[in-house]
């Protein structure tokens, strides 16, 4: 097959509209499918509801070690309200940028990953192969990575990279998230005899005022960074001339290893003073590798001499679908690792640094050829 060029493949995906929701990663899927099974890769595409799937695609070696993973998502979140000044599916290039919705979060990280997978392919069969793990869903809660875990369809991996935007700096895990809704209660009421009510919004409003110094209970490992929690919105009321009975207070608290979820949730319930009730939405585990571990050393080994400088051991803020995967596949030491800026995720005129790009697949495949004890 003809070579593979990582920025174009990274083009040609963002030119596959996967906005979620709804998210339509299908016909992406279906596309990288094809792309990996002309280079020798055994594909499974996991359906998940109408024009979503999920795709395993997998080089298997001669069972000598478990595989390599690498993994990546194919939605991409909203355009946003801001107009854009370029056209977000076009994929067009100025310069060393390629714009549009998804180039750096992640679709220029799944072309780079697919093209060391590409390159590599012919010379896999005697070592332990790889294995890549692309999802459907991701930003709405790791729908498909968890969705695979629950379906067992995950195969056993030694290592992992999820190739998330971090300007191809390896880093070590990342915070997990807790989603989190405060209720309130009273009772209705003609705007005008408002005695006569017990407004719930003053209830919300009291406990967002507390929340803003909220002191995370007990002791945790914090590498990179420290818990955080964030008032995403405060709703209340139907019409302006009554007492509102019902308000709701959204909370997206980021996690570190070591945190207990319930204490959390035990200290927000304190803090909502008996008015609010704090009840948790969903939730997704922080990750964290051992730095000193051998993989992960000849991975910052590769970084150091792409880039420079040794990386220093840290976390991502944002989860990612390790959260998912590094279980369900054997708890692997696993690395968030790709070329996109973190700075540029879910940003109007979103772009992708092609050198970047073109790096990350030298540096994806330098990683692989070395687990696999082979060359391109």
């Amino acid at each position: 097959m003809p070579m593979l060029d990582a920025s174009q493949l990274t083009r040609d995906l963002i030119r596959i509209p996967t906005v979620n929701p709804p998210g339509d990663e299908r016909p992406c899927a279906e596309h990288l499918a094809r792309i990996l099974e002309g280079a020798g890769y055994e594909c499974r595409l996991i359906p998940m509801g109408e024009n979503r799937a999920n795709l395993i695609a997998a080089a298997i070696g001669d069972g000598s070690g478990p595989p390599l993973c690498f993994s990546g998502h194919t939605d991409v979140v909203p355009l946003g309200a801001k107009p854009w000044t370029v056209e977000p599916f076009a994929a067009d290039v100025d310069g060393d940028r390629i714009y549009g919705r998804g180039a750096t979060d992640m679709k220029g990280g799944v072309a780079a990953f697919v093209k060391a997978a590409v390159d590599l392919a012919p010379h896999l069969a005697r070592s332990p192969g790889l294995v890549l793990v692309i999802s459907a869903g991701e930003e709405r809660g790791c729908e498909g990575a968890n969705f695979m875990a629950r379906a067992g369809v995950l195969p056993k991996a030694g290592a992992m990279i999820v190739a998330e935007p971090t300007n191809n700096q390896p880093l070590i895990g990342h915070k997990g998230v807790l989603w989190v809704e405060g209720r309130a209660s009273g009772v209705t009421a003609h705007g005008s005899m408002a005695y006569m009510g017990d407004n719930a919004v003053y209830k919300a409003a009291r406990a967002v005022t507390r929340l803003e110094s909220f002191k995370f209970p007990g002791n945790f490992h914090n590498a990179g960074g420290e818990p955080t929690l964030s008032v995403g919105w405060l709703r209340g009321g139907m019409n302006v001339n009554s007492v509102p009975d019902e308000a709701r207070i959204g909370l997206d608290i980021r996690m570190v290893t070591g945190m207990d979820e319930d204490a959390v949730m035990a200290a927000l319930n304190e803090t909502g003073g008996g008015e609010v009730e704090f009840v948790k939405l969903s939730s997704a585990a922080p990750v964290w590798s051992d730095p000193a571990d051998v993989w992960i050393q000849s991975v910052f080994d590769v970084a150091e001499r792409a880039l420079g400088a040794r990386p220093t051991p840290t976390i991502a803020p944002y989860f990612t679908d390790a959260a998912a995967l590094k279980p369900a596949m054997g708890h692997p030491p696993t690395l968030i690792f790709g070329p996109g800026d973190p700075e540029l995720a879910h940003q109007t005129d979103e772009w992708a640094s092609i050198a970047r790009v073109h790096q990350a697949a030298s540096m994806f495949t330098e990683i692989a050829a070395a687990w696999c004890n082979a060359s391109s």
